[in-house]
């Protein structure tokens, strides 16, 4: 059987019990457990439209769906990055209900698309690892503010090292994960000036390796995917360790969310063989400790297609969507059932 990820239904039982997964706690008394079902035939684009990898998803306040995504262009696996801008609108705007084509955009403007956040006012706010740099646009795709040098990377207040995303605070500072040169988070002002940033590489409190996902929860602390060290920090405002979301099984921890009415921290992780060979991703749901008490994905021991999460995003409704760079897919999980253990 393979040992894959997605595209079934993610039984409430496969979670009970002492059916405890690898990494996984044991759930605690008379916690509240939820299914999900993937939602098929979503979205439903148009036949000319090509989905590259879907590297950013976020969610603006009419529950439409906004994705990045790299249409034609490859992550280059040896030697440098392209230089050309990519041709095709990069930026997606969906219905939740139908996955239709609401809008694009972002045609000629990048290069390597990576992250997305869409803020309280539905701003866009996205990264481009090769053009080095972080970009807000208005809703519909107006260029508001950029940061960084174009094409020139380092680690000063003027400069990234291949940004990977943003969080922005209720008031409109925000928080870089930079990300894969820069082992660091760095924080602006509204208007885009360097406030500090902190982080270096290593695998203790507050280093990284590769910050690959960043987010805040309700009470502003920077949630941050630490990648390749396998787990999830917590910061508060100015930088200072909180804490750490850590289990032996975890894999490759790419990003993160917050979900505002449950309150609850959100991941998605990977695990490959080796590159082409990959075993698959989970999403995983921490509660306010830290402790996973729901997971499903590679964990769970049935058929479907092997996928490789890169972004993690939840609607008003609990629903839950992922883009997996691995099949070039936007998936929807549609919360079914909660059931008390």
């Amino acid at each position: 059987m393979k040992i894959a990820m997605c595209c079934m239904y993610i039984s409430v039982a496969l979670f009970c019990g002492d059916n405890v997964l690898p990494g996984q706690a044991s759930q605690p008394a008379n916690m509240e457990l939820a299914g999900y079902e993937l939602v098929k035939d979503w979205p439903r684009l148009p036949a000319a439209l090509k989905l590259g990898n879907p590297t950013g998803i976020g969610i603006d306040s009419k529950q439409h769906v906004f994705v990045f995504q790299r249409a034609y262009r490859e992550w280059p696996l040896a030697g440098p990055m392209p230089d050309s801008l990519i041709q095709a609108n990069t930026v997606l705007e969906l219905d939740r209900d139908k996955g239709t084509l609401v809008n694009s955009w972002g045609s000629h403007m990048f290069i390597m698309p990576h992250g997305l956040t869409v803020d309280k006012d539905d701003n866009i706010w996205l990264t481009d690892v090769a053009l080095q740099q972080v970009f807000k646009f208005s809703h519909d795709g107006k260029l508001l503010m950029s940061i960084g040098t174009t094409k020139i990377a380092g680690d000063d207040g003027g400069h990234f090292n291949m940004p990977t995303d943003v969080a922005v605070t209720k008031n409109g500072a925000f928080y870089v994960s930079d990300g894969y040169g820069n082992s660091r988070v760095a924080k602006f002002s509204a208007d885009g000036k360097f406030l500090f940033a902190w982080g270096k590489e290593g695998s203790g409190p507050g280093e990284f390796n590769i910050p690959h996902g960043i987010t805040l929860d309700e009470n502003e602390n920077v949630v941050v995917a630490d990648r390749e060290n396998r787990r999830v920090q917590l910061f508060d405002s100015t930088g200072k360790f909180l804490r750490e979301y850590a289990a032996a099984g975890f894999g490759n921890m790419y990003s993160v969310t917050f979900d505002k009415k449950l309150k609850e921290v959100l991941a998605v992780d990977y695990i490959a063989r080796d590159v082409k060979d990959p075993v698959g991703s989970d999403v995983i749901i921490f509660d306010s400790k830290g402790d996973t008490n729901n997971r499903f994905g590679r964990s769970g021991s049935y058929e479907g297609p092997a996928c490789r999460y890169h972004d993690i995003a939840t609607d008003d409704e609990g629903n839950i969507y992922v883009g997996d760079i691995y099949g070039n897919m936007v998936q929807k999980f549609r919360k079914t059932t909660t059931q008390k253990n």
